[in-house]
Parts: C-alpha cells; structure tokens; sequence
C-alpha cells in the first residue's frame, strides 16, 4: 500500500477528496445508517465532537455532515454553542502548535524576500486588519482552520484569551449556520 501512495503524484490532496465522498456518504447513504444511529445518540456529546472535527482540514468535511446529521435531532441554538466549544478546542490545539512549536520557522519564513515586499507595498494598519478578516473567514466557515489559525498565531500578537474568544464566536457562527441549514434539509 505504501508503495501506491509513493507514486502518487497528489496524495494529501487525494486523500483530502476521499473525505469529502465519506462526508457524502455519510449523509446520504443508507449503509451509514448504523453510524448515524449512533451519532444520534451521543446528541450533545456528538455535537462537541463534530464541532473538535470541525477545524481541521481532513475532518471538516465529514464533521459537517456529522452537523447536518444531527441537526434534526437537537435543539439547534444549543448544540450550535456545544459544538463552538469543540471547535474552540480544536483551535486551541493549532493554535498552540503554531505559536510555540512553529514559531522559528514562522519568523525566518517572514524574513524571505516575498514577505519583505508585501511588507513594504502594503500598509501595516491595512495589513494588519486584512490577515485578521481573512483568518475570521476561514475560522467561521467549514474550510480547514489550520490556515486561519496559523495566520492569527503566527502573524499577528493576539493573545491566547483573545483568541480564543474570537474562535469560539466565529465557529459558533460557522456551526450555528450549518446547523439550520440542516434542520431545514430533508
């Protein structure tokens, strides 16, 4: 098997689109059905997981379809806020990652030349408020936080608290969105 893998010419991004046909399956298959039951039954408990899943790049897809799933099943403004403190762990992992672990090669990728043209074109003030915004988009949407996250620790000089309450409101958002959508599905 590894040997396939190795002569792939695209395999994370391969693996990646697997996901999403998981993620499909597992909201419109009847072979799911038993994995779906269960998800049903850990109802809040369900939603914290889905919403920790949430945020990373190979899982949000099937964590929102684990969302939609449940969507029917709970109260909506509850789990929305239920699976926003997953999500906010989920965060905080990335985040914690990339700010003490990644930090040395976040600044010496900051001294490449590219990043000291932007640096000097671009308005600090306009740059500052343009990576926040960005980094808010990809953290409130279904996308990969990894990338918004990164930005945010790596980046800027936000603190942990800070942080985190801005993770938890813009996946809540995020999560909450999904959610009614689901409740209205179907």
């Amino acid at each position: 098997m590894e040997g396939v893998i190795s002569r792939l010419k695209y395999p994370k991004l391969l693996l990646l689109i697997l996901t999403f046909v998981v993620a499909y399956f597992m909201f419109s298959g009847k072979a799911f059905l038993p994995f779906r039951s269960a998800l049903v039954s850990l109802s809040y408990v369900g939603a914290f997981i889905s919403g920790f899943f949430f945020t990373y790049g190979f899982t949000s897809a099937p964590a929102t379809a684990m969302l939609l799933i449940l969507a029917k099943e709970v109260n909506v403004p509850a789990a929305g806020f239920i699976a926003g403190l997953g999500a906010l762990a989920g965060d905080l992992v990335i985040f914690k990652i990339v700010r003490y672990s990644l930090a040395d090669e976040i600044k010496r990728l900051s001294k490449e030349r590219v990043f000291g043209i932007i640096n000097h074109r671009i308005p600090r003030l306009f740059r500052k408020y343009a990576i926040a915004t960005f980094a808010g988009f990809i953290i409130a949407s279904p996308l990969p936080d990894e990338i918004g996250v990164s930005l945010l620790a790596g980046a800027t000089k936000i603190s942990t608290g800070v942080f985190s309450i801005v993770s938890y409101l813009l996946n809540t958002f995020g999560i909450l969105v999904v959610l009614a959508i689901g409740s209205k599905m179907m």
